[in-house]
């Protein structure tokens, strides 16, 4: 799975906080992301991740999102990136050459089961794939289908990675995927975030 030449680059995001550290090697199969906001979320059974509890050894690290190609860290906000990036990098490429273990997941929590949904939950979850989750996701975050409530017309998604706290999401999520989203499913009046 992972090749023997690790390279990592790093983009900022719009949360000033969080950074965006890209690898050249898949690091979860597409579509899959895990939030980690507590070292402890990382020794859980769901989402067990070597990866992550390391990197809440770093004293500043306050959040660690995995995904597809990317980690972001969230880092506490009287510490400065210039100083941390260049460490965590090394820290990071160190870790992958050795082939350390990222995940030690459950077949269950990779394989992806869904239930019977509506026809309107699935055109939800279409336009979040096609349309919303590319440009979150190049902002070092993840969005994913929630809940939809029929009566209200309400749709609730998780934000997570640099799009959790980020100052501008809840502009983002208004005036952006709610107005696409309304456009292109009448049925939905309103697009919330989870947990927010």
């Amino acid at each position: 799975m992972l090749q023997s030449q690790i390279h990592i680059y790093t983009e900022s995001t719009p949360n000033p906080q969080s950074m965006k550290f890209v690898f050249n090697v898949e690091l979860l199969p597409d579509g899959m992301s895990f939030d980690y906001t507590q070292p402890a979320d990382g020794l859980t059974k769901e989402k067990n991740s070597p990866l992550a509890v390391a990197l809440f050894g770093f004293d500043f690290v306050k959040r660690v999102f995995i995904t597809s190609n990317f980690v972001t860290l969230t880092k506490a906000e009287h510490v400065l990136w210039e100083d941390e990036l260049f460490g965590i990098k090394q820290y990071l490429k160190k870790y992958f050459e050795e082939k350390r273990p990222i995940f030690s997941l459950p077949e269950s929590a990779i394989s992806e089961s869904d239930a019977e949904e509506s026809e309107v939950i699935a055109k939800i979850k279409e336009v979040l794939e096609q349309y919303v989750k590319p440009a979150v996701e190049s902002d070092g975050g993840a969005i994913s289908f929630y809940s939809f409530d029929e009566e209200s017309g309400q749709v609730k998604v998780l934000l997570q990675g640099s799009c959790s706290g980020c100052p501008s999401s809840t502009m983002t999520l208004k005036a952006g995927i709610e107005a696409l989203m309304t456009r292109m499913v009448p049925q939905v009046k309103e697009v919330v975030a989870e947990g927010v």
